[in-house]
């Protein structure tokens, strides 16, 4: 069964190694998009509320089963995420990293859900949080 945070916009059901993030803008224009396999975007308004909830499945015993599971201690790394981007045409900010969709297509698309795996969140935290810090 899985475990679900939500915080804000932002629902995250945590099972097994992967995280499923579900947006409440699910196909709006403000909706994450995702290119899977590549990368993701976030409204730069919505980059508070996913650091949030981020920071609240790093606390979950799933995220630390997955990290023992992988046996890596590099797993969690920043490295695997590119330093993120803004657009201020769309006002989004785009990472990438390996974020993906159950049906992958090119290009950035807006998505309902999209997944993480467990162990790869801790990094995209980190990019997150030091675009988010005081310039």
């Amino acid at each position: 069964m899985p475990t679900r945070t939500t915080v804000a916009e932002w629902t995250v059901a945590a099972s097994g190694d992967t995280a499923a993030f579900t947006h409440a803008a699910a196909g709006g224009y403000w909706a994450p998009r995702v290119w899977s396999g590549r990368g993701l975007a976030v409204a730069e308004a919505d980059l508070a509320a996913l650091d949030k909830v981020l920071g609240e499945v790093l606390k979950l015993p799933v995220y630390w089963l997955a990290r023992a599971r992988r046996g890596d201690s590099a797993a969690g790394e920043a490295a695997v995420w590119s330093p993120p981007r803004y657009d201020p045409d769309d006002e989004f900010v785009y990472l990438t990293g390996p974020c993906r969709t159950d049906a992958p297509v090119p290009g950035y698309r807006p998505v309902s859900t999209f997944a993480i795996d467990l162990v790869h969140l801790r990094g995209l935290r980190i990019r997150i949080a030091a675009y988010r810090a005081p310039k």
